[in-house]
């Protein structure tokens, strides 16, 4: 990926539109394995947030989108990781990353490589990724969908998939929102600061995704959820292959770690 070197490296600070995912109640819920936990917008909307599903092993639906993974495959906003162990399970390389450490932690516990990150920061293998996930909702984080997939774009190497998962509704929604465990009372701490989120269906996300030379390459339907797969433009440039491209596949292959000590998954790679 990127070296031993930049990942020893103290790293920015998580972006600060992302950081109440790492507020109490998300950690609590993911130590727990279940909720209640929502999204609430700031008119008092609620979201439920699946926290079952998210800590238990992949689904059928979920396998939908990992079978059509290449390569090594970047989970972003992975969670308590049940993607990246149901990828090394498939003999795929993996990495989660996620802001929150609870989830780090978990994926850590299940065998999978994680990295307490934001997408926003600097990342191990950027344009080199195989695949990328975008799932469990992850294509609301930061609230700007244009400007998430254009680092999403950054990361896939030429040619690379975008996997996707979309609102089941037609929908192009930006929204503040705070973690609600349904708990709050006068008692209870006060609830984080409101965050920007987006929801998107399908059609939204094609729309957002064009400018950035991903190309629609699949949509499909599993268990009532819906994803979309979406392929980065392959270099245009006629230029012969270099050491570096030629073994882009093997550097990011062998900078995985082979235990999980030390803040970062990497460190001793």
């Amino acid at each position: 990926m990127t070296g031993t070197g930049p990942d020893r490296a103290v790293l920015a600070p998580p972006h600060p539109d992302l950081a109440p995912w790492g507020t109490d109640p998300y950690a609590n819920a993911l130590r727990n394995g279940h909720g209640p936990l929502f999204l609430r917008r700031t008119d008092g909307w609620l979201l439920p947030l699946d926290v079952e599903r998210w800590c238990a092993g992949a689904d059928a639906a979920d396998l939908s989108a990992l079978r059509r993974c290449e390569g090594p495959v970047l989970d972003i906003g992975c969670g308590p990781g049940r993607l990246v162990a149901a990828l090394a399970a498939r003999g795929h390389r993996a990495l989660g990353i996620d802001v929150s450490e609870a989830a780090v932690e978990r994926t850590l516990r299940l065998g999978g490589s994680a990295l307490r990150r934001s997408v926003f920061e600097p990342l191990p293998g950027e344009g080199r990724w195989g695949t990328v996930l975008l799932v469990d909702g992850n294509v609301g984080i930061g609230g700007d969908p244009c400007h998430l997939l254009r680092r999403t774009a950054e990361l896939l190497a030429p040619g690379g998939l975008l996997i996707a998962e979309t609102a089941p509704q037609d929908i192009d929604e930006r929204v503040r929102v705070q973690l609600d465990d349904g708990r709050s009372c006068g008692s209870d701490p006060a609830p984080a600061d409101p965050f920007p989120w987006a929801r998107l269906g399908t059609s939204a996300l094609l729309e957002y995704a064009r400018p950035h030379g991903l190309r629609t390459v699949d949509q499909w339907e599993a268990d009532g959820r819906s994803f979309v797969s979406l392929r980065r433009a392959r270099s245009v440039r006629a230029t012969s292959q270099t050491p570096d491209t030629a073994n882009s596949a093997a550097v990011i292959s062998s900078q995985f770690p082979r235990n999980t000590s030390g803040d970062s998954p990497l460190a001793g790679s």
